[in-house]
């Protein structure tokens, strides 16, 4: 992976995150927000995102240290236009008594003028709750509901059975928000294919307006060992993988699913739920990621040092990261493939006549991973699937060092990656 990035990119040595507090920051008239929401009232053991157990007493002080990171980026960027709000965690429905504050100081603050995501668990959807969300102004929701079996659900430690999965949905999917996605997983240790489209079948059928399915990511003992205590789990044989993949996909096209994602299958007339497929975006909350043209950062990950921190002045900035032009470039095609489709115009007026481009584009189509459009390139099932191996790898080796580091220390130094 690091020879076919240098070859790529045309440069040599490693991707590097320094320690800063400060950033110089370029001028941008629009730009994306993640909010980040690191409580949860049970830790999934699997799970290696940027959480800490829910506790009461933390939640004024980190609503706090949030309006604070509000007005630090006003201060940086004036009122911007903000085209999405995604509310990621953790579990964002812990806060969702602050949730009304939060999203008034963002609209005091900027424009914002697109679609308000969230995430949330089954155990905290009812009519109340459902109610509140959609009086927020929050339009997209996705419900991790990982699994329909309870075995599965047991496994990976979630804090439900699976008899409310299904009043949970019927109330979000009756609630008027314009999604409803479900978040389910596969190639769980031990499931077959027939279960693993069985959860598929019955989030069809309940009427779910997009599903996103993907497999166990599992992350090194030693890197993050602390995150997971599943002992037995590991990574899928890829046959596995590869033959339920493919009956995932198959089945969803033949369900009138449209494919929006390596991961993500929707009906038609909806709006496309995603968590990542945004190109600047600001990230707000402990841990979250900043990416603008030129740099990336990200917040420390720590919660008492980002509560610490946000003192509406200063940003509690951990790393950055320079983004070359070549780099930004092969970023935007990343997340296009992730999205299965590469508009041809806009892959011109970056690339141009690039030959690793063409070469990469004329080997995928002959090796039948792409098929050619009038405007676009489109992932096959084939080149999704591989496509989908290629982000566990950058997950597995990259992603999973940087966390390593910034999880175990609040203010890293330099890491090389």
């Amino acid at each position: 992976m690091r020879r076919m990035r240098d070859y790529l990119l045309g440069e040599k040595g490693a991707i590097t995150f320094e320690p800063t507090r400060s950033i110089e920051f370029p001028t941008v008239s629009r730009a994306d927000l993640y909010l980040h929401i690191p409580f949860c009232r049970s830790l999934c053991p699997y799970c290696p995102y940027n959480r800490i157990l829910y506790d009461e007493k933390m939640i004024p002080p980190y609503l706090n240290a949030v309006l604070a990171e509000i007005d630090a980026w006003h201060a940086r960027l004036g009122s911007i236009e903000i085209g999405s709000v995604y509310i990621g965690g953790g579990t964002p429905t812990t806060m969702l008594d602050e949730m009304p504050q939060i999203l008034e100081r963002l609209r005091e603050r900027f424009v914002v003028s697109g679609d308000i995501a969230i995430e949330t668990i089954p155990t905290d959807l009812n009519e109340e709750s459902v109610r509140r969300l959609r009086e927020c102004g929050i339009n997209l929701l996705s419900i991790g509901v990982q699994s329909f079996n309870d075995r599965y659900l047991k496994s990976l430690g979630r804090p439900y059975h699976a008899d409310i999965l299904e009043p949970a949905l019927s109330t979000a999917l009756s609630a008027g928000f314009g999604t409803v996605n479900v978040d389910l997983m596969f190639a769980l240790p031990g499931q077959t294919t027939e279960e693993a489209l069985a959860d598929l079948h019955k989030t069809i059928e309940l009427g779910v307006d997009q599903i996103t399915l993907y497999p166990l990511f599992t992350f090194s003992y030693s890197a993050i060992g602390r995150h997971i205590e599943l002992k037995d789990v590991r990574f899928p044989r890829l046959l596995v993988r590869r033959n339920m993949y493919r009956a995932i996909h198959n089945t969803a096209l033949s369900s009138d699913l449209e494919r929006v994602s390596v991961w993500g299958f929707k009906r038609e007339a909806v709006p496309k739920f995603s968590s990542v497929t945004r190109d600047d975006y600001i990230g707000i909350g402990a841990g979250a990621g900043s990416c603008l043209p030129g740099v990336f950062f990200f917040n420390t990950f720590s919660v008492p040092e980002y509560i610490e921190a946000s003192d509406g002045k200063n940003l509690p900035v951990a790393l950055k990261s320079e983004m070359s032009p070549a780099l930004e470039n092969y970023y935007w095609l990343y997340w296009r493939l992730y999205e299965t489709r590469v508009p041809k115009r806009e892959l011109a007026r970056r690339f141009g006549n690039d030959v690793k481009i063409r070469w990469m584009f004329r080997q995928g189509k002959a090796l039948g991973m792409l098929a050619e459009e009038a405007e676009c390139y489109v992932l096959t099932e084939r080149g999704s699937f591989w496509i989908h191996l290629i982000q566990n790898y950058y997950v597995l080796n990259y992603i999973d060092k940087l966390w390593t580091r910034a999880i175990q220390e609040p203010w890293p130094g330099r890491i090389e990656l």
